[in-house]
């Protein structure tokens, strides 16, 4: 397994969750395919490896997952974006529309030193509200973003455009919603 388009087809699609008109992007196939999340996590590493990354940002509950492995390959730490109450300490919030409601994030007051260079990571970019929440965030506490990534993009949402003018790369992307 050597390209993107191979991870692609390791995602599963499901339609109609959590509602219906929703086409359900499920990266748990990914996962739990050895070679597939191996090489995942390495095309990451490549594209980060060289960017001088002080921190890796996750955002709840997806990007844990990668964006975790990422920092322990970059050799940096990992701080979490969590729903809000989650957090024990201290901690900043924003609030964000989705596509079928509201919602917010927090990250503890801490977390970011003022000029750090930030990479923050979720597994899906959709309409780029969770993540535009996430730089607010970041850029509150001071933190420099590097850039945005995600495992999965759907292009047809235009959440990249969303993020503009940060730097925003996706090692997939499905068309259609």
């Amino acid at each position: 397994m050597t390209t993107s388009a191979e991870l692609l087809d390791k995602i599963r699609t499901v339609p109609d969750f959590p509602k219906k008109g929703i086409m359900f992007r499920d990266i748990t196939t990914l996962l739990k395919d050895g070679p597939a999340f191996h090489k995942a996590v390495d095309l990451l590493y490549d594209r980060y490896r060289s960017a001088k990354i002080d921190i890796v940002v996750g955002v709840e509950s997806r990007g844990f997952i990668l964006g975790s492995v990422l920092a322990y390959r970059l050799g940096v730490g990992f701080v979490p974006l969590r729903k809000p109450g989650k957090l024990p300490a201290p901690a900043a919030q924003e609030r964000y529309s989705l596509e079928y409601g509201t919602d917010a994030l927090e990250i503890h007051n801490d977390a970011i030193v003022a000029g750090q260079r930030v990479l923050l990571h979720d597994d899906l970019l959709a309409t780029g509200g969770t993540m535009l929440a996430g730089c607010r965030l970041v850029e509150r506490l001071g933190g420099s973003i590097v850039g945005l990534c995600f495992l999965v993009e759907l292009t047809s949402l235009k959440g990249r455009e969303r993020l503009a003018p940060r730097d925003v790369f996706s090692l997939t992307a499905f068309e259609g919603d």
